[in-house]
């Protein structure tokens, strides 16, 4: 029988360790299909991270992790500790994408795999200035950084934005102008947040700052949304408005324009999506820089989902 009391007075020296069994580490009892699974391993482990800002000054921020690996056949399963304990290794570190590289063939040496990935999301504050009071406010920014190590030990790394701007639609605007002159009515034409979510491909992210892609997204979108806001600046704000108007069409080919002139972007991928205020859909779209091997815009529309505020 059994003592039902925790043992306090062990001691896990080496010899006790070695003789415990380990049944991740075997091929018997595999259940279903003695097959590949091309990735498992851990997601939504929360850390504190340090990251560098374009000022020179680093902030660090809770981030979620998303660690995974290939599984090849006649292997039973992966130790899923060793996924954080590789990570952890670094955890006292400034963190950027080429820091990921380290930590991926770490997990291949320790966990014998022959393909790895991983994902850090957090929000990323960047103080954003009011349009005409001189107020200045904290705006966040989703994002994610995706490194992926493949069986010929090949680094590709991702950087993942999320850009919150309003769109005035100018098929509204159009009518409401129409109603106006000829009928002599009042209008408002209708606008709503937006979202665009910017996927790039990077060689170097040393030379490419969060803050670099806030401003590329800011100089196709122009009309981002105000964190601090007296009259005069809700007032610019509506000029800003009625000037850019823009379609989903519009926004995906003005995002294009800035960031297929920038040579740190190897390649890249923008969705966006409009969360129409006249309909009960969304209005969304897809584009990239369409090179060979690079981003598709097939993706699963669930994708989208995600694309609301307070995600």
């Amino acid at each position: 029988m059994s003592k039902k009391e925790y043992d306090k007075g062990l001691v896990a020296d080496q010899t006790y360790i070695n003789s415990l069994p380990d049944i991740q580490n075997g091929s018997d009892a595999i259940q279903g299909a003695n097959v590949k699974i091309q990735r498992v391993g851990i997601s939504n482990f929360k850390v504190p991270l340090t990251f560098f800002t374009k000022e020179g000054e680093n902030v660090t921020l809770q981030t979620s992790v998303t660690g995974t690996v290939s599984l090849e056949a006649f292997s039973k399963g992966i130790n899923m500790s060793r996924l954080l304990r590789s990570f952890y290794e670094y955890k006292q570190d400034v963190f950027s994408l080429n820091k990921l590289e380290n930590i991926l063939k770490s997990y291949q040496e320790q966990l014998k795999t022959f393909e790895a990935d991983i994902v850090l999301k957090f929000s990323y504050p960047i103080k954003q200035k009011s349009l005409r009071s001189g107020l200045e406010g904290w705006q966040y920014y989703e994002i994610a950084l995706e490194g992926k190590l493949n069986k010929k030990g090949e680094f590709v790394k991702f950087i993942h934005f999320d850009f919150v701007y309003s769109s005035a639609c100018p098929c509204s605007y159009e009518l409401g102008c129409h109603a106006e002159q000829n009928r002599g009515v009042p209008f408002v034409s209708h606008s709503q947040r937006s979202i665009a979510r910017v996927s790039l491909q990077v060689e170097n992210d040393d030379t490419l700052y969060f803050e670099d892609i806030k401003d590329m997204c800011l100089e196709a979108l122009k009309t981002e949304t105000q964190v601090m806001v007296k009259r005069e600046d809700e007032q610019a704000f509506a000029e800003l408005n009625g000037v850019y108007q823009k379609f989903v069409e519009d926004a995906c080919r003005l995002l294009y324009e800035v960031f297929d002139k920038d040579e740190r972007i190897v390649d890249f991928k923008v969705m966006c999506s409009h969360m129409e205020s006249l309909h009960n859909h969304d209005a969304i779209g897809v584009i990239v820089k369409d090179i060979p091997g690079g981003f598709t815009p097939d993706v699963e529309y669930s994708v989208f989902n995600n694309l609301t505020i307070g995600k």
